[in-house]
Protein backbone atom coordinates (compact mmCIF):
# COMPACT_ATOMS: atom_id res chain seq x y z
CA UNK A 1 0.00 0.00 0.00
CA UNK A 2 3.22 2.36 1.15
CA UNK A 3 4.82 1.64 -2.54
CA UNK A 4 1.50 2.27 -4.54
CA UNK A 5 0.95 5.41 -2.87
CA UNK A 6 4.09 6.58 -3.33
CA UNK A 7 3.88 5.47 -7.34
CA UNK A 8 0.53 7.30 -7.61
CA UNK A 9 1.85 10.17 -6.09
CA UNK A 10 4.99 10.62 -8.46
CA UNK A 11 2.55 10.08 -11.37
CA UNK A 12 -0.10 11.69 -10.42
CA UNK A 13 -0.56 13.89 -13.72
CA UNK A 14 -0.33 10.86 -15.39
CA UNK A 15 -3.46 9.51 -13.61
CA UNK A 16 -4.90 12.50 -14.10
CA UNK A 17 -5.18 12.83 -17.57
CA UNK A 18 -5.62 8.74 -17.85
CA UNK A 19 -8.78 8.83 -15.81
CA UNK A 20 -10.16 11.69 -17.07
CA UNK A 21 -10.05 10.87 -20.40
CA UNK A 22 -11.52 8.01 -19.62
CA UNK A 23 -14.52 9.73 -17.87
CA UNK A 24 -14.75 11.96 -21.20
CA UNK A 25 -15.26 8.82 -23.76
CA UNK A 26 -16.64 6.65 -21.49
CA UNK A 27 -19.94 6.81 -23.49
CA UNK A 28 -18.74 5.08 -26.05
CA UNK A 29 -18.06 2.04 -24.97
CA UNK A 30 -21.75 1.15 -23.84
CA UNK A 31 -21.31 0.19 -20.79
CA UNK A 32 -22.72 1.97 -16.98
CA UNK A 33 -21.05 5.00 -15.94
CA UNK A 34 -19.15 4.56 -13.03
CA UNK A 35 -18.43 8.15 -12.99
CA UNK A 36 -21.89 9.35 -12.62
CA UNK A 37 -22.79 6.67 -10.48
CA UNK A 38 -19.82 7.62 -7.74
CA UNK A 39 -21.06 11.21 -8.24
CA UNK A 40 -24.57 10.72 -7.10
CA UNK A 41 -24.04 7.45 -4.86
CA UNK A 42 -24.64 8.28 -1.01
CA UNK A 43 -23.63 6.73 2.09
CA UNK A 44 -25.03 6.67 5.62
CA UNK A 45 -21.55 8.57 7.78
CA UNK A 46 -21.04 8.92 10.95
CA UNK A 47 -21.80 12.77 11.18
CA UNK A 48 -25.26 11.73 9.22
CA UNK A 49 -26.60 9.59 11.82
CA UNK A 50 -25.59 11.38 15.10
CA UNK A 51 -27.31 14.51 13.38
CA UNK A 52 -30.50 13.05 12.03
CA UNK A 53 -29.10 13.98 8.56
CA UNK A 54 -29.26 12.86 4.70
CA UNK A 55 -27.07 10.50 3.80
CA UNK A 56 -23.94 12.19 2.50
CA UNK A 57 -22.42 11.86 -1.12
CA UNK A 58 -19.74 9.16 -1.19
CA UNK A 59 -17.04 12.09 -2.22
CA UNK A 60 -17.36 13.87 0.82
CA UNK A 61 -16.58 10.82 2.60
CA UNK A 62 -13.65 10.52 0.89
CA UNK A 63 -12.64 13.98 1.17
CA UNK A 64 -13.33 13.79 4.97
CA UNK A 65 -11.10 10.46 5.18
CA UNK A 66 -8.06 12.04 3.29
CA UNK A 67 -8.28 14.78 5.46
CA UNK A 68 -7.71 12.78 8.56
CA UNK A 69 -4.88 10.98 6.74
CA UNK A 70 -3.68 14.00 6.30
CA UNK A 71 -3.70 15.03 10.22
CA UNK A 72 -2.41 12.02 11.24
CA UNK A 73 0.40 12.95 8.90
CA UNK A 74 0.81 16.18 10.81
CA UNK A 75 3.94 15.74 13.77
CA UNK A 76 3.85 17.54 16.90
CA UNK A 77 7.21 19.02 16.19
CA UNK A 78 5.38 20.73 12.27
CA UNK A 79 2.84 21.98 14.89
CA UNK A 80 5.33 23.21 17.21
CA UNK A 81 6.76 25.11 14.26
CA UNK A 82 3.49 27.41 13.73
CA UNK A 83 3.36 28.68 17.10
CA UNK A 84 7.08 28.77 16.83
CA UNK A 85 7.78 31.02 13.77
CA UNK A 86 4.13 32.33 14.21
CA UNK A 87 4.99 35.93 12.52
CA UNK A 88 6.51 34.38 9.40
CA UNK A 89 3.60 31.67 8.84
CA UNK A 90 0.68 34.33 9.62
CA UNK A 91 2.36 36.74 7.18
CA UNK A 92 2.56 33.88 4.36
CA UNK A 93 -0.71 32.60 5.25
CA UNK A 94 -2.16 36.56 4.87
CA UNK A 95 0.15 36.86 1.36
CA UNK A 96 -2.17 33.81 -0.13
CA UNK A 97 -5.51 34.55 1.39
CA UNK A 98 -5.51 38.24 -0.24
CA UNK A 99 -3.54 37.85 -3.54
CA UNK A 100 -4.82 34.39 -4.73
CA UNK A 101 -8.69 36.26 -4.27
CA UNK A 102 -7.77 39.39 -5.41
CA UNK A 103 -5.95 37.80 -8.23
CA UNK A 104 -9.26 35.25 -9.38
CA UNK A 105 -11.98 37.98 -8.96
CA UNK A 106 -10.11 40.47 -10.45
CA UNK A 107 -8.61 38.42 -13.52
CA UNK A 108 -12.08 36.74 -14.15
CA UNK A 109 -13.77 39.76 -14.33
CA UNK A 110 -11.51 41.76 -16.36
CA UNK A 111 -11.77 38.70 -19.04
CA UNK A 112 -15.26 39.03 -18.97
CA UNK A 113 -15.55 35.24 -18.23
CA UNK A 114 -19.30 33.80 -18.53
CA UNK A 115 -20.89 33.22 -14.89
CA UNK A 116 -20.30 29.67 -14.58
CA UNK A 117 -16.72 30.08 -15.22
CA UNK A 118 -15.92 33.17 -13.12
CA UNK A 119 -17.91 31.47 -10.44
CA UNK A 120 -15.11 28.26 -10.43
CA UNK A 121 -12.59 30.72 -10.77
CA UNK A 122 -13.22 32.30 -7.86
CA UNK A 123 -13.61 29.87 -5.78
CA UNK A 124 -10.11 28.55 -6.92
CA UNK A 125 -8.68 31.41 -5.17
CA UNK A 126 -10.42 31.45 -2.28
CA UNK A 127 -9.45 27.80 -0.58
CA UNK A 128 -7.00 26.94 1.00
CA UNK A 129 -3.17 25.75 -0.11
CA UNK A 130 -3.50 22.02 -1.12
CA UNK A 131 -1.04 19.58 0.39
CA UNK A 132 1.20 18.58 -2.77
CA UNK A 133 3.12 21.98 -1.87
CA UNK A 134 4.45 20.27 0.94
CA UNK A 135 6.09 17.42 -2.00
CA UNK A 136 6.97 19.53 -4.17
CA UNK A 137 8.79 22.45 -1.66
CA UNK A 138 10.59 19.17 -0.68
CA UNK A 139 11.52 18.24 -4.56
CA UNK A 140 12.79 21.96 -4.71
CA UNK A 141 15.08 21.63 -2.12
CA UNK A 142 13.08 24.72 -0.01
CA UNK A 143 12.56 24.66 3.39
CA UNK A 144 9.80 21.78 4.10
CA UNK A 145 8.60 22.52 7.58
CA UNK A 146 7.80 26.41 6.62
CA UNK A 147 6.02 24.56 4.12
CA UNK A 148 3.63 22.34 6.48
CA UNK A 149 3.32 25.64 8.74
CA UNK A 150 1.84 27.48 5.99
CA UNK A 151 -0.93 24.83 4.97
CA UNK A 152 -1.47 23.85 8.62
CA UNK A 153 -2.03 27.63 9.57
CA UNK A 154 -4.10 28.29 5.82
CA UNK A 155 -6.09 25.07 6.64
CA UNK A 156 -7.20 25.84 10.39
CA UNK A 157 -7.45 29.54 9.10
CA UNK A 158 -9.69 28.42 6.25
CA UNK A 159 -13.35 28.13 8.37
CA UNK A 160 -12.92 32.29 9.19
CA UNK A 161 -11.57 33.80 6.19
CA UNK A 162 -12.98 31.44 2.87
CA UNK A 163 -16.69 32.20 3.68
CA UNK A 164 -16.03 35.93 4.32
CA UNK A 165 -13.85 35.63 0.90
CA UNK A 166 -16.86 34.30 -0.71
CA UNK A 167 -19.63 36.60 0.69
CA UNK A 168 -16.85 39.41 -0.47
CA UNK A 169 -16.79 37.86 -3.96
CA UNK A 170 -19.99 35.12 -4.88
CA UNK A 171 -22.77 37.15 -2.68
CA UNK A 172 -23.86 38.61 -5.91
CA UNK A 173 -24.32 35.20 -7.55
CA UNK A 174 -25.66 33.30 -4.51
CA UNK A 175 -26.45 33.71 -0.69
CA UNK A 176 -23.81 33.39 1.21
CA UNK A 177 -24.20 32.77 4.82
CA UNK A 178 -20.63 32.88 5.91
CA UNK A 179 -21.73 30.87 9.44
CA UNK A 180 -23.04 27.88 7.48
CA UNK A 181 -19.93 27.64 5.44
CA UNK A 182 -18.14 28.13 8.39
CA UNK A 183 -19.76 24.92 9.45
CA UNK A 184 -19.05 23.03 6.82
CA UNK A 185 -15.46 23.68 6.14
CA UNK A 186 -14.84 22.53 9.49
CA UNK A 187 -16.90 19.37 9.66
CA UNK A 188 -15.46 18.61 6.30
CA UNK A 189 -11.61 20.08 6.77
CA UNK A 190 -10.43 21.21 10.16
CA UNK A 191 -12.43 18.96 11.75
CA UNK A 192 -10.80 15.22 10.60
CA UNK A 193 -7.38 17.07 10.48
CA UNK A 194 -7.35 17.90 14.02
CA UNK A 195 -8.99 14.62 14.37
CA UNK A 196 -6.64 12.22 12.85
CA UNK A 197 -3.97 14.48 14.25
CA UNK A 198 -4.63 13.87 18.11
CA UNK A 199 -5.71 9.98 17.44
CA UNK A 200 -2.45 9.42 15.81
CA UNK A 201 -0.61 11.52 18.01
CA UNK A 202 -1.64 9.19 21.13
CA UNK A 203 -2.07 5.96 19.44
CA UNK A 204 1.39 4.96 17.62
CA UNK A 205 0.43 2.30 15.34
CA UNK A 206 -2.71 4.18 13.98
CA UNK A 207 -0.11 6.45 12.61
CA UNK A 208 1.77 4.59 11.30
CA UNK A 209 -1.27 2.81 9.10
CA UNK A 210 -1.86 6.55 8.45
CA UNK A 211 1.34 7.11 6.98
CA UNK A 212 1.62 4.39 4.53
CA UNK A 213 -2.22 4.62 3.77
CA UNK A 214 -2.49 8.63 3.37
CA UNK A 215 -0.22 8.98 -0.13
CA UNK A 216 -2.36 6.54 -1.78
CA UNK A 217 -5.86 7.78 -0.26
CA UNK A 218 -5.61 11.25 -0.64
CA UNK A 219 -4.35 10.78 -4.25
CA UNK A 220 -6.99 8.56 -5.43
CA UNK A 221 -9.46 10.89 -4.06
CA UNK A 222 -7.88 13.85 -5.95
CA UNK A 223 -8.10 11.59 -9.64
CA UNK A 224 -11.51 10.54 -8.52
CA UNK A 225 -12.87 13.44 -7.78
CA UNK A 226 -11.30 15.07 -11.27
CA UNK A 227 -12.54 12.51 -13.39
CA UNK A 228 -16.24 13.18 -12.08
CA UNK A 229 -16.39 16.28 -12.50
CA UNK A 230 -15.13 15.67 -15.96
CA UNK A 231 -18.10 13.09 -16.36
CA UNK A 232 -20.55 16.00 -15.28
CA UNK A 233 -19.38 17.90 -17.69
CA UNK A 234 -19.20 15.25 -20.48
CA UNK A 235 -21.32 17.21 -22.97
CA UNK A 236 -20.03 20.56 -22.83
CA UNK A 237 -16.26 18.91 -22.72
CA UNK A 238 -16.80 17.75 -26.19
CA UNK A 239 -18.41 20.22 -27.66
CA UNK A 240 -15.69 23.06 -27.00
CA UNK A 241 -14.23 22.95 -30.12
CA UNK A 242 -17.01 24.03 -31.71
CA UNK A 243 -18.94 26.64 -29.95
CA UNK A 244 -17.10 27.23 -27.03
CA UNK A 245 -13.84 27.64 -28.19
CA UNK A 246 -13.07 31.36 -27.25
CA UNK A 247 -14.50 30.97 -24.01
CA UNK A 248 -12.42 28.46 -22.79
CA UNK A 249 -9.12 29.57 -24.08
CA UNK A 250 -9.94 32.94 -22.17
CA UNK A 251 -10.93 30.03 -19.03
CA UNK A 252 -7.33 28.61 -19.84
CA UNK A 253 -5.46 31.82 -19.91
CA UNK A 254 -7.20 33.37 -16.67
CA UNK A 255 -6.23 30.52 -14.88
CA UNK A 256 -2.63 30.14 -16.21
CA UNK A 257 -2.14 33.72 -15.30
CA UNK A 258 -3.72 33.09 -11.76
CA UNK A 259 -1.12 30.90 -11.16
CA UNK A 260 1.66 32.16 -12.74
CA UNK A 261 0.80 35.40 -10.86
CA UNK A 262 0.52 33.58 -7.32
CA UNK A 263 4.26 32.07 -7.97
CA UNK A 264 5.52 35.81 -8.21
CA UNK A 265 3.05 36.64 -5.05
CA UNK A 266 4.72 34.30 -2.57
CA UNK A 267 8.35 35.28 -4.10
CA UNK A 268 8.13 38.63 -3.80
CA UNK A 269 5.80 38.61 -0.96
CA UNK A 270 8.73 36.27 1.04
CA UNK A 271 11.39 38.64 -0.44
CA UNK A 272 9.51 41.52 1.24
CA UNK A 273 9.22 39.21 4.19
CA UNK A 274 13.04 38.87 4.18
CA UNK A 275 12.88 35.41 4.21
CA UNK A 276 15.80 33.26 3.33
CA UNK A 277 15.72 31.26 0.06
CA UNK A 278 15.06 27.90 0.99
CA UNK A 279 11.44 29.67 2.61
CA UNK A 280 10.87 31.55 -0.06
CA UNK A 281 10.76 28.59 -2.09
CA UNK A 282 8.03 27.31 -0.12
CA UNK A 283 6.10 30.46 0.02
CA UNK A 284 5.58 30.53 -3.73
CA UNK A 285 4.61 26.61 -3.96
CA UNK A 286 2.48 27.58 -1.34
CA UNK A 287 0.77 30.34 -2.47
CA UNK A 288 0.53 29.32 -6.32
CA UNK A 289 -0.85 25.51 -5.51
CA UNK A 290 -4.34 25.79 -4.42
CA UNK A 291 -6.22 23.39 -2.73
CA UNK A 292 -9.15 22.79 -6.08
CA UNK A 293 -9.92 19.03 -5.22
CA UNK A 294 -11.45 21.08 -1.63
CA UNK A 295 -12.54 24.10 -4.26
CA UNK A 296 -14.56 21.26 -6.24
CA UNK A 297 -16.28 19.74 -3.22
CA UNK A 298 -17.64 23.65 -2.34
CA UNK A 299 -18.47 24.42 -5.88
CA UNK A 300 -20.60 21.07 -5.99
CA UNK A 301 -22.10 21.69 -2.82
CA UNK A 302 -22.54 25.56 -3.26
CA UNK A 303 -23.54 25.08 -7.33
CA UNK A 304 -25.62 22.26 -7.68
CA UNK A 305 -27.05 23.92 -10.71
CA UNK A 306 -24.02 24.91 -12.01
CA UNK A 307 -21.83 21.49 -12.68
CA UNK A 308 -19.92 23.72 -15.19
CA UNK A 309 -18.55 25.95 -12.50
CA UNK A 310 -16.81 22.58 -11.12
CA UNK A 311 -14.32 22.79 -14.87
CA UNK A 312 -12.42 25.82 -13.44
CA UNK A 313 -10.96 23.71 -10.13
CA UNK A 314 -10.60 20.77 -12.31
CA UNK A 315 -8.18 22.34 -14.78
CA UNK A 316 -6.34 24.05 -11.76
CA UNK A 317 -5.55 20.83 -10.45
CA UNK A 318 -3.74 19.56 -13.45
CA UNK A 319 -2.11 23.17 -13.88
CA UNK A 320 -0.61 24.23 -11.12
CA UNK A 321 0.39 20.43 -10.39
CA UNK A 322 2.35 21.05 -13.86
CA UNK A 323 3.57 23.88 -13.63
CA UNK A 324 4.45 23.63 -9.93
CA UNK A 325 6.51 20.35 -10.67
CA UNK A 326 8.39 21.98 -13.63
CA UNK A 327 9.53 25.07 -11.08
CA UNK A 328 10.50 22.12 -8.90
CA UNK A 329 12.57 20.48 -10.98
CA UNK A 330 14.24 23.72 -11.75
CA UNK A 331 15.19 24.65 -8.26
CA UNK A 332 16.13 20.91 -7.76
CA UNK A 333 19.15 22.04 -9.38
CA UNK A 334 20.22 24.78 -7.84
CA UNK A 335 20.68 24.92 -4.29
CA UNK A 336 19.21 27.65 -2.22
CA UNK A 337 21.73 30.00 -1.29
CA UNK A 338 21.00 29.07 2.71
CA UNK A 339 20.84 25.95 2.11
CA UNK A 340 18.01 25.03 5.20
CA UNK A 341 15.66 23.02 3.63
CA UNK A 342 14.42 20.91 7.04
CA UNK A 343 15.03 24.45 9.50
Amino acid sequence: MERAGQFIQKTLLAWLVLFSAAALLWTRFGIADPFLWTANFKVESIDSVLLFGTPRPLLGIMIQLTMFCIGCLISVAEVNEVFRRWPLVLGGTLIQYTTMPLLAWGLGNLFGLEREYLIGVIVVGCVPGAMASNVLTLAARGNVSYSVSLTTSATILSPIIVPLAFQLTLSRFVEIDPLNEAMKLIKQVVGPVLIGHLVCRFWVHGSSIARKAAPLIANGTIVLLIAVVVALNRDRLLGVFSDGAASSAKLLLVLLLINLLGFCAGYFGGGLMKLKQSMRRALTLEVGMQNAGLGTIIVLGLFKDLPAAAIPTAVYTFGCMFTGTLLAQWWSRQPPSDDSMSE
